[in-house]
């Protein structure tokens, strides 16, 4: 490894993840100057030399990284001569002198063209400092960036710095140019999507007068839809960009037109009521900043990160609603192993984590793309009572690949709240169990409490507590050991005995729980329920940052096989009196205190791939599954053949 991928990799926890941005990190020269003291030598009209790490220390400078991989894109790509560019330049402000991190200048030298600001990759973008030192200097453009995401501002003349380019102007180009281009699937790059929605809330969202989570998701499904669409027109052009005139209401009527065409194709997702509602001018900064973001085919990690961070803390914390780790549902997949014809639920399925899981798992073994997109349509389902995780989760599937998906807003709890739709997906695909006894099978035909599905995956909401008496009297934990009726249980013990319900005999469960589940004296009646319906597979302990930050409950996932109907008596009774149980707790976080991921390197520091080419998180998990599934084909599990 040379040296410079060494010292980046001492700079940053993660420099792919860190410089998203940057295509090419090798394109910089990190040298060593002094013993210990690392440097590089800048693009610019001085060629100044910074110093970039200090061995002794371990101080690094991440945002002078930032500059120099951003100074060979000015250079390199855009072909601005370095005689044009200068470095930490002074602006005045009145008593006050500042300094730009990068100005390009005009073919005269004297005439500032863009402005450029740099931040490290753990800073946001500070858009009014730029606006300040683009009003200050008179300069057109102004560029913040931080390596994992950038804002381009530019001034539609007379007005100030309030709209956004999707590129700067190469050095033989003005804004008009750019906006001129036709744009490609070609075009697009992949971005830190989380980053690009903070940013669009600082400059237009949070003073927009209307629901951030709702417009951005309008602008996601228009944008899903163009992307589709484009795969089938002429040169895959494009259609959700900015005008070429420049002109805001004209940009918003392309807008709306793929808008109104998104909710054609989708219409489950949206009301035929349901408008973008953000000005033009609004909108216009939207486009500008999303329409060269990637969506479809994009990594998956990146887009749950930004969407989780668009549902409002208060909801989650109100309604228990924490997205699984991605590393937790690798695990809970790989020991539950589904096969290709098995139907799988989440009946909590925020944003699909466990379905995408499921099927990336399960397209390993699919060789082609119709048999893939027959899985996905197919086999895969998912219920949540959220409208916004629900909008969420089906826009997951949509980039993952799916086209169609059994994602429905309702409350797995109360089949009474089931859609027509629904119900009728599950009887078409003889999801509705049935039964021998006319009048057993009748009532279930109506209350759809028995469902044939061969895998369950969820995560259910902890908060909350049930006490509308006619959905406790569905349940068995709805009442007391002596069968009267509480005036009040925990959301997630409903959800325990309605998981159990919605699996066929033999079928496998995975199921996220409170720690207290398990060893708590006052829920042994759950524990007796939980074991009178299925085997306990295995119980695998999570370590307490794994939910971090948004909360440190400590958690287990409890593995389950429900009893097939030779296991049971006459009286629905367990035969099987006394078995083995896997039990493993996590020792390696994933997380670090603070809720920040921590990735698997190598000796030399080099972050460690899985064989998608994702960063490895460092964690145990994968040895724990790899464990299970060892004993579990020892104990002759059938599922593990």
């Amino acid at each position: 490894m040379n040296t410079t991928q060494q010292t980046l990799n001492k700079i940053f926890k993660n420099p792919e993840q860190d410089l998203l941005m940057f295509d090419d990190l090798s394109k910089i020269d990190i040298y060593e100057k002094d013993e210990g003291k690392f440097y590089i030598k800048a693009i610019s009209k001085m060629d100044e030399e910074k110093k970039v790490y200090d061995a002794k220390t371990g101080k690094g400078a991440p945002e002078e990284i930032v500059r120099q991989l951003y100074l060979v894109k000015l250079t390199k790509y855009y072909k601005y001569p370095k005689d044009l560019i200068e470095l930490e330049k002074h602006v005045n402000f009145g008593r006050e002198i500042k300094r730009a991190d990068i100005v390009v200048y005009r073919p005269d030298g004297i005439t500032p063209k863009i402005i450029i600001e740099v931040k490290a990759p753990n800073q946001e973008n500070d858009v009014q400092q730029l606006k300040s030192y683009l009003n200050a200097e008179g300069a057109p453009v102004g560029v913040a960036v931080n390596g994992k995401a950038r804002l381009i501002l530019y001034r539609p003349y007379p007005k100030d710095f309030d709209d956004t380019l999707d590129d700067i102007p190469a050095s033989d180009e003005e804004v008009e140019d750019v906006l001129a281009k036709r744009k490609t699937l070609n075009d697009l790059r992949e971005d830190d999507l989380k980053e690009t929605i903070k940013t669009l809330e600082e400059l237009v969202l949070a003073n927009s007068g209307h629901d951030s989570f709702d417009e951005i998701f309008k602008l996601i499904y228009a944008k899903l839809y163009d992307e589709k669409e484009a795969l089938s027109r002429p040169n895959q052009e494009l259609h959700f960009r900015k005008s070429p005139t420049g002109k805001p209401e004209e940009t918003k009527r392309i807008i709306d037109e793929l808008f109104e065409e998104a909710k054609a194709e989708w219409s489950d997702v949206f009301e035929r009521t349901d408008k973008i509602k953000l000005s033009p001018e609004h909108l216009s900064v939207c486009v500008g900043e999303l329409q060269d973001v990637r969506l479809f085919g994009a990594n998956l990690r990146i887009i749950d990160e930004a969407f989780e961070y668009l549902l409002p803390d208060v909801a989650k914390g109100k309604k228990g609603q924490y997205f699984t780790p991605r590393v937790v549902i690798d695990m809970c997949v790989q020991m539950l192993n589904p096969q290709k014809k098995e139907y799988v639920i989440d009946t909590a399925c925020g944003s699909a984590g466990f379905l995408v899981h499921a099927m990336q798992y399960v397209w390993k073994h699919l060789p082609t793309l119709e048999a893939r997109k027959e899985y996905a349509s197919r086999y895969l389902w998912g219920i949540d009572f959220d409208e916004k995780s629900t909008k969420i989760s089906r826009a997951i599937m949509l980039i993952a690949g799916d086209g169609k998906s059994h994602i429905f807003k309702s409350s797995s709890l109360d089949t009474r709240e089931w859609s027509d739709r629904f119900k009728s997906e599950l009887a078409d695909l003889n999801l509705v169990q049935e039964f021998d006894d006319f009048e057993t099978n009748r009532h279930n035909q109506s209350t759809l409490q028995h469902l044939g599905f061969d895998i369950l995956l969820a995560n259910p909401p902890f908060a909350g507590e049930i006490k509308e008496k006619h959905l406790l009297a569905q349940y068995v934990l709805g009442k007391n050991a002596k069968g009267k009726l509480q005036n009040k249980v925990e959301r997630h013990l409903l959800f325990i005995e309605r998981n159990l319900d919605f699996v066929k005999a033999g079928g496998r469960l995975a199921v996220v729980l409170p720690q207290g589940i398990f060893n708590n004296t006052s829920q042994e009646y759950v524990r007796k329920h939980i074991m009178q319906k299925a085997r306990i597979l295995a119980v695998v302990g999570l370590h307490g940052n794994s939910f971090k930050p948004h909360t440190g409950t400590k958690t287990s996932i409890i593995f389950l096989q429900k009893w097939a109907e030779e296991d049971l008596d006459a009286q629905g009774n367990p035969t099987v009196a006394d078995y083995p149980i896997f039990f493993a707790t996590q020792k390696q976080s994933f997380k670090d205190n603070s809720g920040n991921y921590i990735f698997e390197k190598d000796a030399e520091g080099q972050v460690v791939k899985d064989e998608d080419g994702n960063p490895k998180y460092l964690s145990d998990l994968d040895e724990i599954a790899e464990a299970f599934v060892a004993w579990g084909k020892e104990q002759g599990l059938s599922f593990l053949k």
